[in-house]
């Protein structure tokens, strides 16, 4: 971190310096400077292999005036004049040789390293910028590390001891019996019925199931197959051509839209109607069960809506609620080495120490705004 810091300043000490290098002469005839610079040494560029030797005579004399009239044409009080007039005196020779162009190029060293001085500055802000990014980044990092120690110090506030059962066990008893009563559903019900199911489970925002394909929910409304479980479908989708004729009345339909369709069909199940472990807070599965409750009914028996009803009410006592999902959560995810470290105060001096970091970072980027 500190090195990064300290890039920061030594990035932003050099920007300074190459404005001021720039403000030393003055961006505007530095400008006029490069312009007139890129125009000669262009030239320079276009003519050197044909004006040079006994090459193309009429090349020779066609560049001679133009960086004649370059010349003459330059204003008065042209920065390094002297400079432009020299390199000119040096390409009106009876004859040029690449050493004449090297020459002439030697001579417009001054102009060279004026012009540079806006280069330097571009390439300085650059740096600069490329410094705060990283600056920047690793305050992100920092930022993430801090929210993960303060999640780990969160959870060792929590009651390890609680009775997680009292709370464990009627989520569990709907979770069995709503995953036994879909999967009689799926198993006995036909396809038609099942996907029409899902689809409308899945406008509830708070029952994650994945709509069926919509050309997939076509075929089994409209196709006589579709009167059959799902598991049978997916039985159909195993046999031959020849052997599904005897079956169905449309086997290419069957294959395109079920046999293509295997693996979602075989994942519809009850996982979006149950709660899991360690389950939300009070207020999501309060709201979550009431939706439940309205998909769970059209499929299941009323002794699965009246364990559903059981989980609900642990909601009721958030206070009791949230103590036991907390101790939940923490069995779940601290991990002995994590339980460690929190006893023995590593965590809390880590979340110290990135802490301060992230204020000095934060320091840093005021300190040293972007440009």
């Amino acid at each position: 971190m500190g090195d990064l810091v300290a890039d920061l300043a030594a990035a932003r000490e050099d920007y300074e310096r190459a404005v001021e290098r720039v403000e030393a002469v003055g961006e505007a005839e530095l400008r006029r400077l490069a312009d007139a610079y890129d125009e000669l040494t262009s030239t320079f560029a276009e003519y050197e292999e044909r004006a040079t030797g006994s090459g193309d005579f009429q090349a020779f004399i066609e560049f001679q005036g133009k960086v004649g009239t370059f010349t003459e044409e330059l204003p008065d009080d042209l920065r390094h004049r002297e400079a432009f007039e020299r390199a000119d005196d040096l390409m009106q020779q009876q004859r040029l040789t690449e050493g004449d162009f090297a020459k002439a190029r030697e001579a417009l060293e001054p102009v060279a390293a004026d012009v540079d001085r806006l280069t330097e500055r571009e390439r300085a802000a650059e740096a600069y910028e490329q410094a705060r990014y990283e600056v920047d980044k690793r305050r992100s990092t920092v930022e993430e590390e801090i929210a993960s120690r303060e999640r780990l110090v969160e959870l060792g506030e929590a009651d390890l001891d609680a009775p997680t059962d009292e709370l464990r066990d009627p989520i569990e008893s709907y979770d069995e019996a709503v995953a036994e009563a879909f999967r009689a559903f799926k198993a006995d019900r036909s396809a038609r019925e099942v996907l029409a199911f899902v689809a409308t489970a899945a406008e509830y925002p708070l029952v994650p199931f994945r709509d069926p394909p919509t050309d997939l929910r076509e075929y089994v409304e409209s196709h006589e197959a579709g009167t059959e479980p799902i598991p049978q479908l997916l039985t159909y989708a195993e046999y031959s051509h020849s052997k599904l004729d005897h079956y169905v009345e449309d086997p290419a339909a069957l294959r395109q839209q079920v046999a293509t369709r295997q693996t979602y069909l075989r994942r519809v199940n009850a996982e979006p109607l149950t709660v899991g472990w360690p389950p939300p807070q009070a207020e999501v599965l309060r709201y979550r069960c009431g939706e439940l409750l309205s998909v769970v009914e059209k499929f299941a028996d009323e002794s699965v809506s009246e364990r559903l009803r059981a989980v609900r009410a642990e909601t009721r006592d958030q206070d009791r609620y949230e103590r036991l999902r907390n101790s939940a959560v923490a069995r779940a995810e601290l991990t002995d080495e994590e339980r460690r470290r929190l006893t023995d105060g590593t965590i809390e001096n880590e979340l110290s120490e990135y802490r301060a970091e992230r204020e000095r970072l934060t320091e840093a980027l005021d300190d040293y705004p972007s440009l």
